[in-house]
């Protein structure tokens, strides 16, 4: 029997059945929450470190879910603060997240001789040279397959400028690909 996100939410408001609600969340949303984190971390021991935040905020917090909006937005919200917060821990106080971008570098892996994963690396590195609410912006849309609304759910941005981030993301991105060829 399939669980929908509802199903799972009333589990989770359940005492009795509180445990076995969050089991099924995390295993509906735990890869995709990894991944999403990753991708805005690069490093995967970060990535670990803030998912698992993330599954604890989310336990914690989820009395303040009011139920009217998207689980799936609201548990991406947490995670995306979370790996924000990741970031901001490996900045110095007078520098931005925004300036990791060649730290972050560093942490991809070397390219292979298979051309799938050189141009997937040459893709990470184009979105390292992005400004982090570009970045995100892309990887929701791009990768998660995101709405422009839950988006703007998960960072608090319009919806205006979560497509003109893309837009610049896209163009940016092709720029990047064009002076590095593989």
């Amino acid at each position: 029997m399939a669980t929908n996100n509802a199903d799972i939410l009333a589990m989770m408001r359940e005492p009795t059945r509180r445990e076995r609600g969050y089991r099924l969340l995390m295993q509906r949303y735990g890869k995709a929450l990894y991944w999403h984190i990753r991708r805005i971390v690069v490093d995967h021991d970060d990535a670990e470190d803030a998912l698992q935040e993330t599954a604890i905020k989310i336990f914690d917090r989820l009395p303040s879910f009011k139920g009217d909006g998207d689980l799936m937005a609201w548990v991406y919200s947490i995670a995306t603060r979370e790996a924000l917060q990741s970031l901001r821990r490996q900045t110095s106080l007078f520098s931005s997240i925004d300036s990791l971008g060649d730290s972050l570098a560093e942490k991809l892996p070397a390219p292979s001789d298979v051309d799938g994963d050189r141009a997937s690396l040459l893709l990470q590195r184009a979105l390292l040279t992005l400004p982090t609410t570009q970045r995100m912006a892309f990887n929701m849309r791009y990768y998660d397959d995101m709405s422009y609304e839950q988006i703007a759910v998960v960072t608090g941005k319009s919806v205006s400028t979560l497509k003109t981030n893309y837009h610049y993301a896209v163009e940016r991105i092709k720029e990047f690909i064009a002076s590095n060829p593989l």
